[in-house]
């Protein structure tokens, strides 16, 4: 395969190269940077001579590019594009009903929500693991000294990426307090989201006319029902989904977050400050007895990076329920769901003290991972559909 991949750093980015590398792929990188994903003239020219210059049968990036798949329609070339993120502004743009996309989103809720709007074109898969690079990572004496702990979190609290805290104190009582009150009903749901079906159209634009937010650009077809279900209420459930369960659990445990996040609220967490992806992380969660997982909100049924991140680096995984789990993955013997608060520290307690079984699952989630789940195995599937259809 002749790849131009467009790359914008997107943490992902490593792994695929890894393997496209690893698929002994023919690869021409792009490493400018966007100034517009949608009207970037600059970088359509350079994508552009690249296509007239060289050979490619297809162009790839992480998450859906307007830019890109405006340039790969003209020269009529597959453009693959694996989408990581939930909310994708993106696909919203009307340029995802071009001919010569090839859309793959890991959610299969997110999935279904944008297929009809190019049928044959859009399609559903998980993520992956760059489980050749984990396993290249060694753990020395000084990494045990560092990292060594019962329990840990890599990740963002979500406060700072949270929109609703900005506009709550200026909002009216009424939209306020239906706010609040979806808010906390969808922080005891497990494996479900609320949000979309509890919000009519009538209360969004109420929403949307208190928030004062810019609105898309005029080849967007904007979801206001989506805005607010997920990047105000849903990063707002994020981020007291994690602040609660990890103040829960630093009540009984000893708890290291790795976190660029404001760690006020969590007065008995260990603040180790933040991870590198690459060179601290894959440390982290091969020293840590238990490694977490709490899954953004907005994500309502398919399964987040750090989740294959874990797996692949041979992690005891304890994670929220997501129906795609399921698919892949069986409960109890690859890793372990909780369903609230008080089963995640109930299973906290039982794993730190049954060393034996923890390192069991552990094995058999890495095992899985590296048999079925690496970026490898999951660029040939993406090659095969994109390539059909």
């Amino acid at each position: 395969m002749n790849v131009i991949f467009c790359k914008w750093t997107s943490i992902c980015e490593d792994a695929i190269d890894t393997a496209l590398v690893q698929l002994n792929c023919n690869i021409t990188r792009i490493t400018r940077l966007l100034d517009s994903v949608d009207y970037d003239t600059d970088y359509m020219s350079t994508l552009s001579q690249t296509l007239s210059s060289t050979p490619a049968d297809c162009v790839l990036s992480v998450n859906f590019i307007p830019v890109i798949a405006r340039v790969c329609n003209v020269y009529k070339i597959p453009y693959l594009c694996l989408i990581v993120d939930s909310p994708c502004f993106q696909l919203y743009s009307d340029t995802i009903r071009l001919p010569y996309n090839r859309i793959f989103i890991f959610d299969r809720d997110l999935y279904r929500k944008f297929h009809n709007e190019n049928p044959s074109c859009i399609f559903h898969i998980p993520l992956a693991s760059d489980v050749a690079f984990w396993d290249s990572v060694p753990v020395r004496k000084e990494d045990h000294a560092t990292y060594d702990c019962d329990i840990s979190f890599v990740g963002s609290l979500y406060s700072e990426k949270c929109r609703y805290n900005q506009i709550e104190q200026s909002l009216p009582p009424q939209i306020r307090g239906y706010a609040d009150g979806l808010i906390e009903a969808q922080l005891h749901m497990s494996g479900a989201n609320l949000l979309r079906e509890s919000i009519s159209q009538e209360f969004a634009e109420k929403f949307k006319a208190c928030a004062k937010w810019v609105p898309l650009e005029q080849d967007y077809r904007e979801d206001t029902i989506g805005i607010v279900a997920d990047t105000y209420l849903g990063y707002k459930c994020t981020e007291q989904d994690r602040i609660r369960k990890l103040n829960a659990l630093a009540d009984h445990f000893s708890v290291d977050l790795y976190t660029l996040s404001d760690t006020s609220s969590l007065p008995k967490i260990h603040n180790k400050g933040p991870a590198d992806s690459r060179n601290m992380m894959p440390q982290i969660i091969k020293c840590s007895k238990i490694n977490l997982n709490f899954t953004n909100i907005p994500i309502s049924s398919g399964l987040p990076q750090r989740i294959f991140d874990i797996l692949g680096c041979g992690g005891f995984l304890m994670t929220n329920f997501q129906p795609e789990l399921l698919d892949w993955f069986v409960p109890d013997e690859d890793l372990v769901i909780y369903y609230s608060t008080s089963d995640l520290i109930e299973k906290t307690a039982y794993y730190l003290e049954h060393e034996e079984e923890r390192r069991a699952i552990a094995q058999n989630g890495y095992r899985k991972t590296a048999s079925q789940h690496t970026y490898a195995l999951r660029l040939v599937q993406m090659f095969e559909l994109a390539l059909k259809s």
